[in-house]
């Protein structure tokens, strides 16, 4: 079943064309990738970006929009990917960056477009675990920026995935949110014993 990908804000989506649009930019970013683009490069796949600021409370999980995230195409594959952020001012470009996160984004997209059931997929952060996960919004015509992980969406933990979570398998929420919340709650302070 396809993913629902819904459209950004056009004032996000316009901050990454212009950043895209600038020698300075592209050549100051720290992705050799996207300076190496051979062609046109193009930014897809808007995905809302989520932080769960609360994962150490029981209970319903809080979740606000930290931004939004495109993938950038050179070709056929995704050569970086660009942020965009919320400010007093309204959207404006963060950074562009490559790393781990890029092809292990790409192919739980690709995971959950094998999937029955239609979804709206997401990017959930969760910063007390430094892990990112693509969360699939059972409800396709949700605003994107707005809601909660609800007990039959699914998360699909991106590698590099923290110790004893694997990375790429299905979960959902109901199952992973309290797992996450043990941990958050559990981890040792820096110099105490684990």
């Amino acid at each position: 079943m396809p993913l629902h990908v819904p459209p950004a804000p056009a004032p996000a989506l316009r901050t990454v064309l212009t950043a895209l649009g600038s020698p300075t930019a592209v050549r100051e970013a720290r992705t050799p990738s996207l300076r190496a683009a051979q062609g046109p490069v193009t930014p897809e796949l808007p995905l809302a970006v989520h932080v769960l600021d609360h994962a150490t409370d029981p209970g319903p999980a809080a979740t606000r929009l930290a931004g939004w995230r495109f993938l950038i195409r050179s070709g056929d594959h995704a050569v970086a990917a660009a942020d965009t952020m919320l400010t007093p001012d309204g959207w404006a470009f963060s950074r562009f960056f490559e790393g781990p996160y890029l092809p292990s984004t790409e192919r739980a997209l690709q995971q959950a477009e094998t999937l029955q059931q239609p979804y709206q997929p997401r990017l959930l952060s969760v910063p007390g675990l430094y892990m990112l996960t693509l969360w699939l919004h059972g409800d396709i015509a949700a605003d994107p920026a707005e809601g909660l992980p609800a007990a039959d969406d699914l998360l699909i933990p991106l590698a590099p995935a923290p110790p004893g979570i694997s990375a790429h398998r299905p979960h959902r929420v109901s199952e992973l949110l309290p797992v996450l919340t043990l941990r958050a709650n559990h981890v040792p302070l820096l110099g105490s014993p684990a």
